[in-house]
Protein backbone atom coordinates (compact mmCIF):
# COMPACT_ATOMS: atom_id res chain seq x y z
CA UNK A 1 0.00 0.00 0.00
CA UNK A 2 1.44 3.42 -0.72
CA UNK A 3 0.22 6.77 1.29
CA UNK A 4 0.30 9.71 1.25
CA UNK A 5 0.75 11.19 4.74
CA UNK A 6 0.32 14.64 5.96
CA UNK A 7 0.50 16.38 9.14
CA UNK A 8 -0.07 20.32 10.35
CA UNK A 9 -1.97 19.77 13.21
CA UNK A 10 1.14 21.43 15.74
CA UNK A 11 4.55 22.89 14.92
CA UNK A 12 5.15 21.31 12.37
CA UNK A 13 4.72 20.86 8.31
CA UNK A 14 4.95 17.82 7.03
CA UNK A 15 4.31 15.08 4.83
CA UNK A 16 5.70 11.60 3.59
CA UNK A 17 4.77 8.95 1.55
CA UNK A 18 4.82 5.18 2.64
CA UNK A 19 5.47 2.09 1.05
CA UNK A 20 4.13 -0.93 3.36
CA UNK A 21 5.61 -3.94 1.27
CA UNK A 22 9.08 -1.75 1.61
CA UNK A 23 8.36 -1.23 5.07
CA UNK A 24 9.96 2.10 4.76
CA UNK A 25 9.03 5.77 3.63
CA UNK A 26 10.32 6.15 -0.16
CA UNK A 27 10.54 10.21 0.40
CA UNK A 28 9.62 12.73 3.34
CA UNK A 29 9.95 16.31 4.72
CA UNK A 30 9.20 18.26 7.97
CA UNK A 31 9.49 22.18 8.35
CA UNK A 32 9.35 23.13 12.24
CA UNK A 33 6.84 26.03 12.33
CA UNK A 34 4.40 27.68 14.76
CA UNK A 35 2.14 29.78 11.76
CA UNK A 36 2.28 29.72 7.87
CA UNK A 37 0.94 26.38 7.09
CA UNK A 38 -1.25 26.77 4.46
CA UNK A 39 1.56 28.51 1.98
CA UNK A 40 4.07 25.67 2.89
CA UNK A 41 2.23 22.49 3.01
CA UNK A 42 1.29 22.27 -0.90
CA UNK A 43 4.76 22.99 -2.05
CA UNK A 44 6.18 20.80 0.47
CA UNK A 45 3.79 18.09 -0.79
CA UNK A 46 4.82 18.40 -4.22
CA UNK A 47 8.32 17.85 -3.23
CA UNK A 48 8.03 14.89 -1.83
CA UNK A 49 5.63 13.08 -4.15
CA UNK A 50 8.12 14.18 -7.24
CA UNK A 51 11.18 12.74 -4.53
CA UNK A 52 8.96 9.62 -4.09
CA UNK A 53 8.54 8.70 -7.77
CA UNK A 54 4.94 8.18 -7.50
CA UNK A 55 1.92 10.36 -9.01
CA UNK A 56 -1.21 10.54 -7.13
CA UNK A 57 -3.23 8.32 -9.31
CA UNK A 58 -0.89 5.84 -7.93
CA UNK A 59 -1.10 6.62 -4.01
CA UNK A 60 -4.05 3.94 -2.33
CA UNK A 61 -4.82 6.26 0.63
CA UNK A 62 -4.11 9.47 1.97
CA UNK A 63 -3.51 9.73 5.58
CA UNK A 64 -3.95 12.86 7.41
CA UNK A 65 -4.00 14.03 11.33
CA UNK A 66 -7.35 15.37 13.52
CA UNK A 67 -5.96 17.03 16.15
CA UNK A 68 -6.32 18.06 18.59
CA UNK A 69 -3.53 21.01 17.95
CA UNK A 70 -4.38 23.91 15.76
CA UNK A 71 -7.82 25.02 15.00
CA UNK A 72 -5.82 27.04 11.38
CA UNK A 73 -3.35 24.31 11.06
CA UNK A 74 -5.83 21.71 11.26
CA UNK A 75 -7.63 22.77 8.83
CA UNK A 76 -4.92 23.53 6.30
CA UNK A 77 -3.86 19.80 6.50
CA UNK A 78 -7.67 18.16 6.26
CA UNK A 79 -8.54 20.36 3.51
CA UNK A 80 -5.17 19.33 1.44
CA UNK A 81 -5.80 16.14 2.31
CA UNK A 82 -9.35 16.11 1.28
CA UNK A 83 -8.94 17.64 -1.87
CA UNK A 84 -5.79 15.58 -3.16
CA UNK A 85 -8.14 12.40 -2.25
CA UNK A 86 -10.63 13.41 -3.88
CA UNK A 87 -9.00 14.57 -7.28
CA UNK A 88 -7.44 11.26 -6.96
CA UNK A 89 -10.81 9.19 -6.17
CA UNK A 90 -8.91 7.69 -3.20
CA UNK A 91 -10.17 6.87 0.11
CA UNK A 92 -8.20 9.65 2.90
CA UNK A 93 -7.93 8.62 6.60
CA UNK A 94 -8.14 10.38 10.04
CA UNK A 95 -4.98 9.73 12.74
CA UNK A 96 -5.18 11.61 16.04
CA UNK A 97 -2.35 13.54 17.50
CA UNK A 98 -2.18 11.96 20.50
CA UNK A 99 -2.11 8.08 18.82
CA UNK A 100 0.76 9.46 16.76
CA UNK A 101 2.86 10.80 19.68
CA UNK A 102 2.08 7.22 21.17
CA UNK A 103 2.47 4.63 18.51
CA UNK A 104 6.37 4.52 18.14
CA UNK A 105 6.51 3.93 21.92
CA UNK A 106 3.58 1.52 22.04
CA UNK A 107 5.58 -0.14 19.33
CA UNK A 108 8.30 -1.29 21.72
CA UNK A 109 5.92 -3.53 23.89
CA UNK A 110 7.58 -1.43 26.54
CA UNK A 111 6.02 -1.99 30.44
CA UNK A 112 5.38 1.67 30.92
CA UNK A 113 2.50 3.57 30.86
CA UNK A 114 2.52 6.00 27.63
CA UNK A 115 1.00 9.75 28.41
CA UNK A 116 0.67 11.64 24.99
CA UNK A 117 0.26 15.57 26.12
CA UNK A 118 -0.27 18.23 23.83
CA UNK A 119 -0.55 22.16 25.25
CA UNK A 120 -3.93 23.49 25.18
CA UNK A 121 -2.97 26.38 26.53
CA UNK A 122 -4.61 28.17 29.78
CA UNK A 123 -2.66 25.96 32.38
CA UNK A 124 -5.09 23.16 30.27
CA UNK A 125 -3.66 19.74 28.02
CA UNK A 126 -5.26 17.49 25.42
CA UNK A 127 -4.03 13.86 26.97
CA UNK A 128 -4.77 10.84 26.65
CA UNK A 129 -2.65 7.39 28.39
CA UNK A 130 -2.57 3.92 27.41
CA UNK A 131 -0.92 1.21 29.05
CA UNK A 132 2.40 -0.09 27.35
CA UNK A 133 0.64 -2.94 25.17
CA UNK A 134 -1.55 0.24 23.75
CA UNK A 135 -4.35 -0.56 26.10
CA UNK A 136 -6.52 2.42 27.36
CA UNK A 137 -6.41 4.09 30.39
CA UNK A 138 -7.70 7.53 30.13
CA UNK A 139 -9.80 8.49 27.44
CA UNK A 140 -8.40 11.59 24.79
CA UNK A 141 -9.38 14.65 27.08
CA UNK A 142 -8.74 18.15 27.78
CA UNK A 143 -8.46 18.58 31.36
CA UNK A 144 -6.35 21.35 33.89
CA UNK A 145 -2.84 20.23 34.24
CA UNK A 146 -3.40 19.44 37.66
CA UNK A 147 -5.66 17.27 36.65
CA UNK A 148 -4.36 15.27 34.03
CA UNK A 149 -1.04 14.61 35.98
CA UNK A 150 -3.42 12.47 37.82
CA UNK A 151 -2.53 10.05 35.12
CA UNK A 152 0.91 9.18 37.70
CA UNK A 153 -1.06 6.90 39.68
CA UNK A 154 -0.60 4.11 37.00
CA UNK A 155 3.18 4.17 37.41
CA UNK A 156 6.71 5.88 36.00
CA UNK A 157 5.13 7.21 32.96
CA UNK A 158 6.52 7.56 29.40
CA UNK A 159 5.97 11.05 28.64
CA UNK A 160 5.61 12.54 25.32
CA UNK A 161 4.57 15.44 23.55
CA UNK A 162 4.80 19.00 23.40
CA UNK A 163 3.30 19.22 26.85
CA UNK A 164 5.36 16.26 28.22
CA UNK A 165 7.90 19.10 29.95
CA UNK A 166 4.74 20.85 31.05
CA UNK A 167 3.74 18.11 32.92
CA UNK A 168 7.18 16.26 34.12
CA UNK A 169 7.35 19.88 35.67
CA UNK A 170 4.05 19.35 38.09
CA UNK A 171 4.28 15.58 38.52
CA UNK A 172 3.35 15.19 41.73
CA UNK A 173 6.50 14.48 44.71
CA UNK A 174 5.25 11.46 46.34
CA UNK A 175 4.75 9.71 42.54
CA UNK A 176 7.05 7.31 40.89
CA UNK A 177 9.24 9.71 38.75
CA UNK A 178 8.67 9.59 34.82
CA UNK A 179 10.25 7.10 32.95
CA UNK A 180 11.08 9.25 30.10
CA UNK A 181 10.24 13.01 28.83
CA UNK A 182 9.96 12.88 25.28
CA UNK A 183 9.15 17.03 24.39
CA UNK A 184 8.32 16.45 20.94
CA UNK A 185 7.01 19.68 19.04
CA UNK A 186 4.56 17.17 16.53
CA UNK A 187 4.29 13.92 15.78
CA UNK A 188 6.90 11.41 13.39
CA UNK A 189 5.12 11.58 10.34
CA UNK A 190 6.38 8.22 9.38
CA UNK A 191 4.20 7.09 12.13
CA UNK A 192 1.39 8.80 10.73
CA UNK A 193 1.47 7.09 7.74
CA UNK A 194 1.65 3.61 9.44
CA UNK A 195 -1.24 4.35 11.51
CA UNK A 196 -3.22 5.52 8.32
CA UNK A 197 -2.30 1.89 6.99
CA UNK A 198 -3.87 0.46 9.82
CA UNK A 199 -7.05 2.20 10.44
CA UNK A 200 -10.17 1.85 8.25
CA UNK A 201 -11.96 5.28 6.47
CA UNK A 202 -15.43 3.63 7.64
CA UNK A 203 -13.57 4.11 11.57
CA UNK A 204 -11.44 6.71 11.13
CA UNK A 205 -12.66 9.54 9.05
CA UNK A 206 -10.80 12.57 8.03
CA UNK A 207 -12.56 14.85 10.16
CA UNK A 208 -11.74 17.26 13.14
CA UNK A 209 -10.74 15.94 16.80
CA UNK A 210 -11.15 18.96 18.53
CA UNK A 211 -11.82 17.87 22.23
CA UNK A 212 -12.90 21.52 22.81
CA UNK A 213 -14.55 24.64 20.81
CA UNK A 214 -12.42 27.25 19.40
CA UNK A 215 -11.34 29.88 22.00
CA UNK A 216 -12.66 32.65 19.61
CA UNK A 217 -15.46 32.55 17.14
CA UNK A 218 -15.98 34.78 14.38
CA UNK A 219 -18.17 37.80 14.91
CA UNK A 220 -21.54 38.57 12.09
CA UNK A 221 -20.89 40.06 9.05
CA UNK A 222 -21.81 43.80 10.35
CA UNK A 223 -23.56 44.24 6.51
CA UNK A 224 -25.42 40.70 6.89
CA UNK A 225 -26.24 41.76 10.22
CA UNK A 226 -27.95 45.03 8.92
CA UNK A 227 -29.53 43.39 6.23
CA UNK A 228 -31.63 41.60 8.40
CA UNK A 229 -35.19 43.15 8.56
CA UNK A 230 -36.21 43.98 12.52
CA UNK A 231 -38.19 42.28 14.66
CA UNK A 232 -41.99 42.56 14.35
Amino acid sequence: MLILAIDTALDACAAGVLDTEAGKLLAQESEGMKRGHAEALMPLIARVMKASGIGFSGLDRVAVTTGPGSFTGLRVGLSAARGIALAANKPVVGVTTLTAYAAPIVSQNGEHPVISAIDARHDHVYFQAVGGNGSSLVRPQVAPIEEAVGASRFGAAYLVGNAARILADRWPADAPRPFKVDAQAAPDIAWVAWLGAAVSPNTAPARPFYLRAPDAKPSKDPLQKAAQPPPP
